[in-house]
């Protein structure tokens, strides 16, 4: 008996916009759905959209058959539930494919069937938390940064639905969602889109007796992700959302990142011999090449993705961008910017005025040191390029015109037909009417194949056939229009939670989501700390990034230098500026936890 076919497993490129200009860049640089910001309480505040923009990108998307995903994932107050009831139901009015979101008070507001993505702040790193939020209603789960690739097997080896995985762009050092550093120290949340960003700051490194052993380094500040080369095993995985970080960063990061990885899983996708396809429609077609390198970034870490084999994480001198490492200097052209370690081993940063014979003139004078890594933060000419129209995205279509109409087919799997009034005459040769559906220009189109089964009689006028051209096109998309199918709210099942209680950091904030999770066996709770500020030490940030491993004296490794582990006995201690934590290390979990200092 032969095995019934297996369809091929979708494959989507989630891109950020942080408007609706970057929306449509990103789709036109391969994005398969993009994800962005509504009105409010999205977590990057900076980023919000307006309905009528957010309903602009909908329309252009889903041209491509391309998705939208809104953020509405930020901890929802008591006195704020019923108008982000109101938010929801504008966004399904404007078109958009699914919410994505935190807070399971939305699983019990009044809104429209719209399909609900559990965001990354709902912390999901175990199957059993996985498959919990499957059979309560989410359509597609967001995993946790810091899994490793069989971790995130065995997530979606329990789960039918499909999983997402970050795959490019800065880390938050804490567990997502679980992070109150920024509200105990600054009063800014960042489960309600405000954080400060105290990972990216100066710290101060004390011992047990009060020493210091790391004065003013970024001991929190991650690298930013890069699993470029890791893409085939997060798709052999099981991985089907792949989605890049980013909904503050502008036109020119979101058009290069897409682009490389869009490149990436279409070579994927062509050697998996059919068993993946891409989730949207369309070609790009881009005028330049990508390189991550050029984009804003911190150095690159494949973080966990192969567990712990990973030595270095952190940007430990610098929170800025590194760009792209110089070999040689006659690479580097007028007007472009380095940087490099000086001899103090500060970051610096210079503007390149001009190379003369190797030797680097520079806006200022400035002092290299000998073998000193150079690095371009500012390349001028890929700068102009970016600045330009640098995509261009189409649909391809087949068309086929006979004695009585025009018929064309897409890739969409669109079909229609334009009714032709002919007339036959005596024509020395046959005519070929394929020049003028060829000019698809101004669409959303570009023919790939045509078929002329006209009688060598059949005559129409070159009008006629460019007012059926254009009557074919719009046809095909008010057809797409009809036939474009969005997702839908999945049924919550009776099922337990797995844990009976709920600390501070599962960010229970209102009254409805507490009803949810106690629906679902939850006896015990712990407000957020946005709800419930605690007076005395509060454990603000678990992560699994080790400061200690990260300076090479983990606790754990019998190699460490018996003289190094003493210089950072502990208990130790962080600061910057007036504020201090204390490092906790569970070495059992492999994690570290950041706990406030009583003075702070």
């Amino acid at each position: 008996m032969t095995a019934p076919a297996v369809s091929p497993r979708p494959l989507e490129l989630l891109a950020p916009a942080a408007d609706r200009e970057v929306a449509f860049q990103a789709i036109l640089h391969g994005a398969d759905a993009v994800y962005m910001g509504g009105p409010s309480h999205g977590a990057r505040r900076k980023a919000a959209n307006s309905i009528d923009d957010i309903r602009a990108v909908t329309d252009f998307a889903h041209r491509f058959r391309a998705r939208v995903y809104v953020t509405v994932n930020t901890l929802v107050y008591e006195n704020e539930l019923r108008g982000v009831e109101r938010l929801c139901r504008d966004l399904y009015e404007a078109g958009v494919d699914a919410l994505i979101v935190q807070d399971m008070s939305l699983l019990r507001l009044d809104i429209p069937p719209i399909a609900l993505h559990a965001s990354t702040q709902c912390d999901t790193c175990t199957p059993a938390k996985a498959r919990f939020l499957q059979d309560v209603g989410f359509s597609q789960i967001v995993l946790a940064r810091e899994l490793s690739l069989a971790e995130i097997a065995a997530v979606c080896g329990t789960v039918s639905v499909p999983v997402e995985c970050f795959v490019h762009g800065a880390l938050c050092v804490s567990y997502s969602g679980r992070c109150g550093a920024s509200f105990m120290s600054m009063g800014r949340s960042a489960n309600r889109g405000e954080c400060s960003q105290m990972c990216r700051l100066p710290y101060t490194l004390r011992n047990g007796r009060g020493e210091v052993v790391e004065k003013d380094r970024y001991l929190l500040s991650l690298r930013d992700f890069n699993a470029s080369a890791s893409l085939a095993e997060m798709v052999e995985a099981g991985v089907s959302s792949f989605k890049i970080e980013g909904r503050l960063k502008d036109a020119a990061y979101v058009k290069n990142v897409t682009a490389a990885y869009r490149r990436r899983l279409d070579e994927i996708i062509a050697a998996g011999q059919g068993r993946w396809r891409r989730a949207s429609a369309g070609t790009s077609e881009v005028a330049f090449t990508p390189s991550l390198q050029k984009s804003f970034n911190r150095g690159f870490t494949g973080y966990f993705l192969s567990g712990r084999r990973q030595t270095s994480m952190a940007s430990l001198q610098t929170p800025k961008s590194m760009g792209e490492i110089i070999s040689d200097p006659r690479e580097l052209n007028n007007g472009d910017g380095i940087s490099f370690f000086n001899a103090s081993g500060e970051y610096e940063g210079v503007g390149v005025n001009r190379v003369d014979n190797g030797r680097i003139v520079g806006s200022r004078p400035f002092h290299l040191p000998k073998g000193a890594e150079i690095h371009r933060t500012l390349d001028r000419r890929w700068q102009t390029l970016m600045a330009r129209d640098t995509a261009t995205r189409t649909v391809a279509v087949d068309i086929e015109i006979d004695d009585t109409g025009v018929s064309a087919r897409d890739e969409r799997g669109v079909r229609v037909r334009v009714a032709l009034d002919v007339t036959k005459s005596p024509a020395r040769k046959p005519m070929d009417p394929r020049p003028v559906f060829a000019k698809l220009g101004g669409t959303a189109y570009r023919l790939r194949d045509f078929t002329n089964r006209l009688d060598p009689a059949t005559f129409i006028p070159a009008s006629q056939l460019t007012a059926v051209r254009r009557q074919l096109t719009e046809a095909l998309d008010r057809a797409n229009l009809d036939t474009y199918r969005y997702d839908t709210r999945r049924p919550e099942l009776d099922v337990p939670y797995p844990a009976d209680t709920l600390d501070s950091r599962d960010n229970v904030a209102n009254s409805l989501a507490r009803k949810f999770y106690e629906d679902h066996g939850v006896k015990h709770f712990t407000p957020a700390l946005e709800v419930a500020r605690p007076d005395g030490p509060t454990t603000v940030m678990t992560t699994r990034y080790c400061i200690r491993r990260e300076l090479g004296c983990c606790l754990r490794d019998s190699g460490v230098d018996p003289a190094r582990k003493a210089r950072y006995a502990g208990p130790l201690t962080i600061s910057t500026g007036p504020h201090s934590f204390r490092l906790d290390f569970d070495c059992a979990r492999c994690e570290m936890n950041l706990t406030t200092m009583i003075n702070d």
